[in-house]
């Protein structure tokens, strides 16, 4: 049985970041932290599929 893997990109600024994930991978609101540019993004890996996730800016509060 091969397994078959890949680096995971950045979705900022495309570029590789420390993470190598399989096809047998799992990963729910996973915070992905890129070395170059420094942002951290929350993701969703399933079979080598991955979805970021938008978090809506949080609000002030009015009274």
């Amino acid at each position: 049985m091969i397994e078959k893997s890949k680096w995971i990109f950045c979705p900022i600024c495309n570029s590789k970041t420390r993470i190598r994930i399989h096809s047998n991978t799992v990963l729910t609101n996973f915070p992905l932290y890129c070395p170059k540019c420094k942002q951290e993004t929350l993701i969703n890996i399933i079979s080598l599929q991955i979805t970021v996730i938008k978090e809506p800016d949080a609000k002030t509060q009015s009274r």
